[in-house]
């Protein structure tokens, strides 16, 4: 067998498909339709293969399809073939031969394989329809109600039986064996959150999600009494109808919270459930009394989404749940959906793909831009590639590979969802975990997830990285991958938090001087980046390096092409090619230390320059010769 040529220190010459335009004629097709699938391979001697095949399956049987090179030059040869979309969701790779097929390889979403895969990491196509442009092309920011901020309104409010009463700069108690954990409450209310709108405007936010606005006897409402009325200590539904008014007055977007696994076991349907009433079969009780809760909490009952008439009332038709908030006063725009993965999931019963579709289509069928993200912090895999949840919140995707290579050894930040903290990994190591989560998801669902840095559930990026500008790398990585960005409100103010009860602490209006302006900065700047460039939402991902510190990458689009590198130590110079980067001459886009100079290419090499910790982006000012016909954008 003949040797394989040695490895170049770059990633450019690997070959190279996506979902992205430049790659993908369209990625909603309809059932039968036959799009044209483009690969970019490199044109040097070992590395250019002399035959690709499109391998796809036919109601499950494998099909080969011939591919043809279309265009070619000293660096790259770009190769088309035709995908028949015969099955709602199809899978595809491409084989490549070499050396009249003594060498052969499979191009997969992961990446170059030299050996016969499984399936897992093919690049898929999917017929449903897609999550609405408004939601890919958003910046999504969260907030936790109780510790946003108060209106004078909220000092008139008496303080709940339930409630631990604490002033805007207390300690927040979070320990989980502290039983105040969940009922220290700060009286943070929703029209004090639409007094500071402005900031969510500075930071550059374009969709408003909160955490559960229905009344609980918790400071997270997750354990909702009732899913008729926004819960009065916020303001009640006037409130919200304020802030839903002024939210769309400024051209953004809304998201509800729902948990459609359980209730608080103080639920009116709960109760009735207990009481032998109607409401019996909604949840799991037990004949001795007993009952399903989610993850034995006790105040947390489980529904039984098997049952028509939860279905009815929760999910399904013009008057559940789902429905009714998508309409006027309040007319949000979406759902996050907590524990989406657990959602119609006890032991041998699992309505959980039922449940997700008649979500999405309830809320579809009311407004049919709405938007539809599921809470999952493992493989979401199994859930996101086809007519239910439009994304997921990316924690194994995203988060946990940006963790791992920012990580301070040192830093106190707890682990979420494990026994250990991520491990400090190299960058080679990251981004084959970025490819792979990426080839799990398929690219439109990657595209259209959240990308997290954290949220309420997890500690704080400031606490994990132990540094501004190693934040500051974790935003650009959040702003510039595939992926809609969901900032933590706080985060662009370097808040802190060691898991995620501790990350709900107020944000501190009344003293600026806390706050770390480089990085509210940085956050504003790379919003803005993302709103100005189209590559950013919709172009391709192509790897370009990946060092122990330091990784840089390309996103392609017809509009123009953005090269990004991120160091988490300083680092020297790196060169690539610039044919195969495919331009040579960069224009500085942004950095989130200081501006970078602009990049030129000397005798045919692009030279990024050396630094310290931080990310860069220039845009391409010419790029390659490559045509793409308005029909395929």
């Amino acid at each position: 067998m003949p040797p394989e040529p040695p490895e170049p220190p770059h990633l450019l010459d690997e070959p190279h498909h996506d979902g992205s335009p430049l790659h993908l004629s369209d990625d909603a097709p309809a059932l039968e339709d036959v799009v044209t699938v483009r690969v970019r391979t490199s044109a040097a001697p070992g590395r250019a293969p002399e035959a690709i095949w499109l391998r796809t399956t036919y109601d499950a049987e494998p099909v080969f399809h011939g591919c043809a090179e279309t265009a070619r030059d000293e660096h790259v040869v770009w190769w088309e073939g035709r995908l028949p979309v015969h099955n709602p969701v199809t899978h595809y790779r491409f084989l490549l031969s070499f050396d009249g097929g003594a060498r052969q390889e499979w191009l997969t979403a992961a990446g170059v394989v030299p050996h016969d895969p499984p399936d897992a990491h093919d690049f898929v196509v999917t017929t449903h329809e897609p999550a609405p442009a408004w939601g890919r092309e958003a910046i999504v920011y969260q907030v936790f109600p109780d510790r946003f901020a108060r209106s004078a309104a909220a000092d008139e409010r008496p303080v709940p039986p339930w409630a631990v009463p604490a002033a805007w700069d207390d300690t927040v108690v979070f320990e989980g064996s502290d039983p105040r954990t969940p009922l220290q409450y700060f009286g943070g209310d929703l029209d004090g959150l639409v007094e500071h709108l402005d900031h969510l405007d500075r930071v550059g936010a374009t969709v408003l999600y909160t955490t559960p606005v229905f009344p609980g006897e918790s400071n997270h409402r997750y354990n909702a009494s009732t899913f008729d009325g926004v819960d009065p200590l916020l303001g009640g539904d006037e409130a919200y109808a304020r802030l839903a008014q002024a939210v769309h007055a400024r051209g953004w977007r809304l998201l509800g919270d729902l948990t459609t696994n359980h209730t608080g076991d103080t639920h009116e349907w709960f109760r009735t459930a207990r009481e032998g009433g109607p409401t019996r079969t909604w949840y799991h009780l037990r004949d001795d009394g007993g009952y399903e809760t989610w993850m034995g909490h006790h105040t947390l009952p489980k529904l039984n989404l098997a049952d028509p008439g939860l279905r009815a009332a929760m999910v399904e038709g013009h008057e559940s749940v789902v429905a009714r908030w998508l309409r006027p006063p309040f007319e949000v725009d979406g759902w996050r959906i907590d524990v989406a993965n657990m959602t119609g999931r006890l032991g041998a019963l699992d309505v959980n793909h039922d449940v997700a579709r008649a979500v999405r289509a309830t809320a579809t069928a009311e407004r049919p831009d709405a938007w539809v993200i599921g809470e999952h912090n493992h493989d979401a895999s199994g859930d996101v590639d086809g007519d239910g949840w439009h994304g997921t919140m990316n924690y194994s995707g995203f988060s946990w590979p940006v963790w791992s290579w920012l990580r301070d050894p040192d830093s106190p930040a707890r682990a979420f969802g494990r026994p250990l903290p991520v491990a400090v990994r190299p960058g080679g190591l990251v981004v084959r975990t970025l490819r792979e989560w990426a080839a799990r998801y398929g690219f439109r669902a990657t595209a259209q997830s959240w990308s997290i840095l954290g949220s309420h559930d997890s500690a704080r990026i400031r606490t994990l990285t132990g540094s501004g500008p190693r934040q500051r790398v974790a935003a650009g990585l959040q702003f510039t991958l595939p992926g809609v960005p969901m900032v933590f409100a706080g985060d662009e103010l370097g808040l802190e938090g060691v898991l995620g009860e501790d990350s709900r602490r107020p944000m501190p209006w009344h003293r600026p001087e806390t706050w770390d302006l480089a990085t509210l900065d940085a956050y504003a700047a790379l919003a803005t980046a993302r709103r100005e460039h189209p590559a950013l939402v919709w172009g391709g991902l192509r790897w370009a390096l990946a060092e122990d510190d330091a990784i840089a990458f390309l996103r392609e689009h017809p509009s123009g092409t953005l090269l990004v590198l991120a160091r988490r130590a300083p680092g020297e110079a790196v060169d690539l090619p610039a044919g195969p980067l495919g331009a040579s001459a960069w224009e500085p886009v942004l950095g989130t230390e200081a501006t970078p100079a602009p990049l030129d290419a000397v005798d045919g090499v692009v030279t990024l320059p050396a630094g310290g910790v931080g990310v860069s982006v220039w845009r391409a000012s010419e790029s390659e010769a490559w045509e793409v016909s308005s029909a395929d954008r």
